[in-house]
């Protein structure tokens, strides 16, 4: 087994931290964002992270057992998720799998249909940053209530 550094440096926790929050904050709907960050651990496979947003949107949001449930197969979950949500949802599958080497046009577009131009670069930053701290988490193996620092 390959040693590995479970240590993340305070400067680049810091930064992650600031734009996790920056992000967050632009598009104003925790529900959401959790659902993002949420899908994209489970698309990256960070128990981690899927420990703590599941908390957080449960405990912090009232999210419903049964939605978090259904997120993994969220397409054909039918009702349960409304257009908006479906949107950021299929935007964050084709930011986190780029099979393409791009997001494609028709990610784009619908979710632009559900958010202004403002909210669209926080959704987008959102993802980002989850999918960042998915990979900082995973390549670590910090196992879920482990110390991620």
């Amino acid at each position: 087994m390959t040693l590995r550094t479970r240590q993340l440096d305070a400067g680049v926790r810091s930064a992650m931290q600031t734009l996790s929050a920056a992000a967050k904050k632009g598009l104003g709907d925790p529900t959401l964002t959790e659902l993002v960050s949420i899908r994209a651990s489970q698309l990256n496979q960070c128990a981690f992270c899927l420990d703590m947003h599941v908390d957080i949107a449960l405990d912090k949001n009232g999210e419903s057992p049964k939605r978090i449930a259904l997120l993994n197969a969220w397409r054909e979950a039918g009702k349960a998720f409304n257009d908006r949500e479906k949107a950021a949802l299929a935007l964050t599958d084709a930011i986190t799998l780029l099979t393409d080497g791009y997001v494609p046009d028709e990610a784009y577009e619908r979710a632009a249909k559900h958010f202004t131009e403002q909210e669209l670069a926080h959704l987008i930053a959102s993802i980002v940053v989850i999918n960042n701290w998915n990979r900082l988490m995973v390549s670590r193996r910090i196992e879920p209530g482990g110390p991620a620092w």
